[in-house]
């Protein structure tokens, strides 16, 4: 039985996307996205929490994507999550950290997005 990993998030962009490459040549778009949420605790106030996600788009729409991403941009991402795990060379502790593999994003403000842009700009899948 297949699992199903797909996440949808609404937020902000923190930074700008890095582009860089693969040895193999494959662009590669790295930005993250910050998601606010509102409650009342306990008491009955009003608190904010903000949740900062790693974002990478892979191929030709992670070059496009760091064409048309700004910091600060509100947009809609669809992907899958992805754990990249590692050693910490200064300390010798295993890490590892959860971030998204952009599949397709959605501006959600026109203002924000570049008039040329298109709305809904899938990716190509991650290479392997």
């Amino acid at each position: 039985m297949n699992n199903i990993n797909l996440v949808v998030l609404h937020g902000y962009l923190t930074r700008n996307p890095e582009l860089r490459y693969t040895p193999r040549g494959t662009p590669v778009a790295t930005t993250g996205i910050a998601l606010n949420n509102a409650f009342k605790n306990q008491a009955g106030e009003l608190k904010e929490e903000t949740t900062f996600v790693d974002l990478e788009t892979y191929g030709p729409h992670g070059q496009r994507q760091a064409e048309l991403f700004k910091k600060g941009m509100p947009i809609l991402i669809e992907g899958r999550l992805r754990q990249d795990s590692w050693t910490d060379k200064a300390t010798g502790q295993k890490r590892s950290r959860l971030k998204v593999i952009v599949l397709a994003w959605h501006f959600t403000s026109p203002k924000s997005a570049n008039p040329d842009a298109p709305t809904d700009a899938p990716t190509a899948p991650e290479p392997e």
